[in-house]
């Protein structure tokens, strides 16, 4: 884990960590699985050679992340929430300045 968060840092990706013995905060992770099940791995014909595999999951992350609208987060994509979010985090701290 030390490793993932200072590769993260170093590459200044915002890392979001549920706490420790808190499983009802899953539920986020639980229901990405059961979407990437039932919309991806139950109806692509997937290939048998990691690298396509690899090729066809990055497929489905970006469209998961950038296309799909989620209903949980008011019909945008996880990308347009979280730009919002960021957008309103920046107003708050100059509004504090």
């Amino acid at each position: 884990m030390d490793q993932f968060e200072e590769a993260c840092r170093r590459l200044k990706i915002t890392l979001f960590v549920n706490p420790p013995k808190c499983p009802e905060m899953n539920g986020g992770v639980e229901r990405l699985n059961r979407t990437s099940r039932e919309e991806f791995y139950e109806v692509e014909d997937l290939a048998l050679v990691t690298e396509e595999l690899s090729q066809q999951i990055e497929v489905w992350e970006h469209t998961y992340n950038y296309i799909r609208p989620h209903e949980t987060l008011d019909y945008l994509t996880p990308n347009e929430y979280y730009r919002r979010w960021k957008k309103i985090q920046k107003s708050q701290v100059l509004r504090m300045s």
